[in-house]
């Protein structure tokens, strides 16, 4: 009798045991799937170059950090973010790359065209994102949009020049000659003054090109292009965007509306545009980061294009120039 008993309770221990074991087991892999669904308790490093001082930049770069920071890589916790501006000078952009190549950093996000350009060249190792970028392909970050093959992708702010050159048409229906005005030395801008060319050639208009070498050249050349058409036309011109409040106070007085590529540009002195929200911008470039940080190769992250594109209207600038700004769509 005591010894089925004990045999009993044997079989009742090794029955509780395996119960356990199982029990831990599942919460093991529990907690693991839980782990893994958030950022790593390791210190992760971000490099960040930037351009240039700008608010469609500065946008971006904050929706950036805001992103990581959702996904649990917080700053001071679990990430270090090394963020260099090269106030628009090139020498500034590659000392500055050498730099962020020393620091092994985990992963480099690029901020405007020049700079990603700059940090390619310097480092082809660390994972980079870009944000901020006309054309990836042109400007030799990318040979393939949806197999990025260069350590690089990101998403670029492309917005269509021939729907903006149309909103200018509707602003604007007897304006015969229209201003081009931008900085020769950037790539991005190359590229959309030349679709406003072919754009405001199928529209039957005359166009008038003016160039900038940097924000001191903003106010001269503004005065002098406003005088000489009747609308004008910005690309996502770096340099251009770091002096619109210029831009806006010129043409204010000389009644003259201007189409710039980018929304913040239009908020800080331009009339309207079909554009994009940058901080929105930096937000999509974080989401790919993410994948990046946590395993997934550069090459299987495909460039992304905005989500969201729409009219953005300076309500004050319209006034100034005596349009009702609902009137804009």
């Amino acid at each position: 009798m005591n010894t089925h008993l004990e045999e009993t309770n044997m079989k009742m221990k090794k029955i509780m045991t395996a119960a356990m074991t199982v029990a831990t087991v599942a919460l093991l892999a529990a907690c693991g799937n839980k782990a893994d669904s958030k950022a790593s308790t390791k210190t992760v490093k971000v490099g960040i170059l930037q351009l240039i001082n700008q608010s469609a930049l500065d946008d971006a770069r904050k929706g950036f950090i805001q992103e990581l920071a959702k996904e649990g890589y917080k700053e001071g916790k679990n990430l270090k973010i090394d963020y260099v501006n090269a106030q628009g000078d090139q020498a500034n952009l590659t000392t500055m790359s050498q730099r962020l190549k020393r620091d092994k950093n985990d992963l480099n996000l690029a901020i405007a065209t020049p700079a990603a350009q700059a940090l390619q060249k310097e480092d082809t190792d660390t994972p980079m994102v870009f944000t901020a970028i006309t054309d990836p392909k042109s400007a030799g970050l990318v040979s393939n949009l949806q197999a990025p093959d260069k350590n690089a992708t990101g998403v670029t702010d492309m917005v269509s020049v021939a729907g903006q050159i149309k909103l200018l048409h509707r602003i604007a229906p007897k304006a015969k000659t229209v201003g081009l005005l931008y900085n020769a030395a950037e790539a991005n801008s190359l590229v959309q003054i030349k679709l406003a060319k072919a754009a405001l050639k199928a529209q039957g208009l005359k166009v008038v090109e003016k160039t900038v070498a940097s924000t001191n050249d903003v106010a001269q050349t503004t005065t002098s292009i406003a005088h000489q058409v009747d609308a004008i036309y910005i690309p996502t011109d770096n340099t251009m965007a770091a002096a619109m409040a210029t831009v806006g106070k010129i043409t204010s007085e000389t009644k003259t509306p201007v189409i710039a590529a980018a929304s913040t540009m239009v908020q800080d002195g331009g009339l309207a545009t079909n554009g994009i929200n940058y901080k929105d911008l930096g937000v999509q470039t974080g989401k790919m980061a993410v994948k990046i940080l946590k395993g997934k190769a550069v090459k299987d992250v495909a460039v992304e294009s905005p989500a969201k594109v729409s009219v953005v209207v300076n309500k004050k600038i319209a006034k100034a120039l005596n349009i009702d700004p609902s009137t804009i769509k």
